[in-house]
């Protein structure tokens, strides 16, 4: 409180109210009367309202404030104190006197109080009675607009988040005005221009220049299947005192009149849907992750539920009959509604369609069909009633119908579903849907193709490699062959256990470049081969040398392949090697060691000798022979990958068979990168 010693006194300036507020170029006086009624308090603002410095009025009577009053009546200043002694808070409109001799209507609010030495003090408020009527004409109009204006009307602030807003503008978005509050208008205000409306925000807040009947089109969470287009008026928001700085805006509905826009919004929406789903699908040649593409790029940003089914009961040589029962399988499926429509779309696997129904007259005519989900829908295309009960309660309101149709084979069908919360599927929606089948459909049909191309090489090179290989009575095998994942396609992996004359046994593992039938193929010739020449050639570089010609006859630019021939009688082996990962031996004692010797170049390089190394394995020693697949991975190295194989053989063995279980479910991923051979060989001497 201001000090009642004129020369103490310090007037930083009028008082105002709140920054920000409707009251903040109001000024207000703060004066002190005692009980002499002398003013004893001259805080800021005073001076501004009535004109004289603390100096000239501190200890002098209050009554100077006020004009003369009539023959007998109180003063002004008598009147004020009075009221706040007997009353303890009094407000009032009364004349004023200025320095300069000027009257004015004054608002004065007084209540008492007792100063920090213990006097009674009745402090007063002032202001201009002028200010104060237009400050509650300003509320009153303000508040008519905000309560009954039909124009929506709403307050960012400088991050474009919501601050005000009237109840038409929340009619408009379908959004509480509560739960606008604090959000940016981006995510109630959705556009598909790119950033475009953002943008010209920013600028209006940047460069202090007003925007004005700007129409856009957008969407709303409260209503987001509708389109809207509408009128938008920004301006900058100054930012009184020390508040935030902002935006107003007015924003009008012109829907109706701008369909243009609209059309145009949603056929860029349509556009934008195409471009990502055809981003989405067909990113592996997998039938179901296909699928389940389809399904994740339209749930639910055009439907609320869909399903993908492949038909089983037709080859490609068969017509579609219309007469006949058609039999699904299917294969994804997704939804954003609550059960019964999980369990609609996904608690089948088979489904059988009667003759006669939608997906009949779909298939007849190759075009995109949709229908009313009731009860005439639901007896020609449901046959039991369990699932019809499931559908009619599912709260799906109607349903699109698509054909997957790729290289004139029929892959299928996709179907759609919409509740009633969105509207029905229009005209523009079945060409959409055709367009995202057929995309579909393609990817798809490849994924087919391929599947049934790997099935065919995975067919050819499981026959021609060895079901039991002959290793004799002193060589006891285990030996595994793992495709690679679908997305891979099967490789050139290749192995054989040769029985030679005088209980000699040849152990042979290789892997050609590449991958599918011609991989097999080259395997299946160089086993052949080899298998055929082990009898005749005794050392295996020279071994190596008929598989190198061989290979360049067939044409198979690069092949590795490893040799090992072991002799029970001795106890040593002969190893030979172009170009594969070295052979292991464990010993009984748990001890690994690596065969790394003699290691030549690839077979069908040519042009290089290959060279025979000897080495002894003691009785009861077990040999692994591997392809790559098994020790290399993505962002690993080879030699990582042998280390880890050979940690594996130093445990304990025990049976080869379960050994070589062991081994490949702790170093292989679930979903293998490569095709994988491993041989394990137990030796005895003779």
């Amino acid at each position: 409180m201001p000090p009642d010693r004129p020369g103490d006194e310090q007037d930083p300036g009028p008082i105002r109210s709140e920054p920000g507020a409707l009251l903040e170029h109001v000024v207000v006086a703060v004066f002190g009367i005692d009980d002499e009624d002398r003013l004893r308090y001259w805080g800021p603002g005073a001076h501004s309202l009535f004109g004289h410095p603390a100096e000239a009025v501190l200890g002098r009577p209050a009554g100077l404030l006020f004009p003369e009053p009539p023959p007998g009546a109180p003063g002004g200043a008598d009147r004020l104190a009075e009221r706040a002694r007997t009353l303890g808070y009094w407000r009032a409109r009364m004349p004023a006197l200025h320095r300069d001799g000027g009257v004015f209507d004054c608002g004065f609010r007084v209540f008492p109080l007792v100063d920090p030495a213990g006097r009674s003090v009745v402090l007063g408020l002032a202001s201009r009675g002028d200010e104060l009527d237009r400050v509650k004409t300003n509320l009153v109009f303000l508040d008519a607009l905000f309560e009954t204006c039909p124009i929506g009307l709403v307050m960012l602030d400088e991050d474009l988040r919501y601050v005000h807003l009237n109840q038409a503008l929340a009619d408009m978005d379908g959004v509480p005005v509560a739960d606008h509050l604090g959000r940016p208008v981006t995510e109630v205000m959705l556009t598909s221009d790119g950033g475009e409306f953002q943008r010209m925000l920013r600028s209006v807040a940047r460069e202090d220049r007003p925007v004005v009947a700007a129409l856009v089109g957008l969407r709303t969470p409260g209503r987001p299947d509708t389109d809207q287009v509408r009128s938008v008026s920004f301006f900058p928001l100054t930012g009184a005192g020390d508040t935030r700085r902002g935006l107003g805006g007015l924003l009008v509905d012109v829907t109706d009149r701008e369909q243009a826009i609209l059309e145009a919004s949603a056929a860029r929406q349509r556009l934008a849907l195409l471009d990502r789903a055809a981003a989405r699908i067909g990113t592996t040649l997998d039938l179901e992750v296909t699928a389940r593409e389809l399904v994740a790029a339209v749930v639910p940003e055009f439907c609320d539920a869909c399903v993908v089914e492949l038909v089983e009961w037709m080859d490609e040589s068969a017509d579609f009959d219309p007469l006949l029962p058609l039999s699904t399988r299917r294969i994804a499926s997704g939804t954003t509604l609550a059960e019964p429509a999980v369990e609609l779309v996904s608690g089948l696997e088979k489904v059988t369609y009667p003759p006669g129904s939608s997906i009949h007259q779909m298939l007849s005519s190759g075009r995109p069909l949709s229908a009313a989900v009731n009860e005439e829908f639901v007896t020609r295309t449901v046959t039991h009633r369990q699932r019809a009960r499931l559908l009619l309660e599912s709260g799906l309101a109607c349903i699109l119908i698509a054909p997957l149709i790729a290289r004139g084979t029929v892959q299928g069908i996709a179907m759609f579903g919409r509740s009633a919360a969105r509207p029905a599927f229009a005209e523009e929606d079945l060409r959409l849907a055709g367009e995202l089948a057929s995309r579909a459909a393609l990817c798809l049909d490849n994924a087919r193709l391929y599947g049934r191309v790997q099935d065919i090489a995975l067919t050819l090179q499981r026959a021609l490699l060895p079901s039991a290989p002959a290793a004799g009575p002193y060589v006891d095998i285990a030996h595994r062959y793992l495709p690679g994942s679908r997305v891979t396609q099967v490789g050139g992996d290749w192995y054989d256990a040769i029985a030679l004359p005088d209980g000699r046994v040849a152990l042979v593992v290789g892997d050609v470049m590449g991958h599918g039938v011609p991989a097999a193929a080259a395997m299946g010739r160089l086993r052949i081969t080899a298998k055929a020449l082990a009898r005749h050639v005794r050392d295996p570089a020279a071994l190596l040398a008929e598989l190198d010609d061989c290979a360049e006859e067939a044409g198979i630019d690069w092949a590795t392949c490893l040799i090992l021939l072991y002799d029970p009688r001795t106890g040593r082996a002969l190893v030979a090697n172009a170009g594969h990962p070295p052979a292991l031996v464990r010993h009984r004692d748990g001890t690994v060691r690596t065969l790394a010797g003699g290691l030549g170049v690839p077979l069908g390089v040519g042009g290089v000798a290959y060279r025979t190394i000897e080495a002894d394995l003691p009785e009861g020693a077990t040999v692994a022979l591997y392809t790559d697949g098994l020790v290399e991975a993505r962002g690993q190295d080879i030699d990582a990958g042998i280390d880890a194989l050979c940690s594996r053989l130093a445990g304990p063995v025990g049976s080869l068979e379960d050994a070589a279980e062991r081994i490949l479910a702790e170093l292989l991923p679930e979903t293998a990168g490569d095709d994988t051979v491993l041989v394990l060989a137990r030796v005895r001497r003779a």
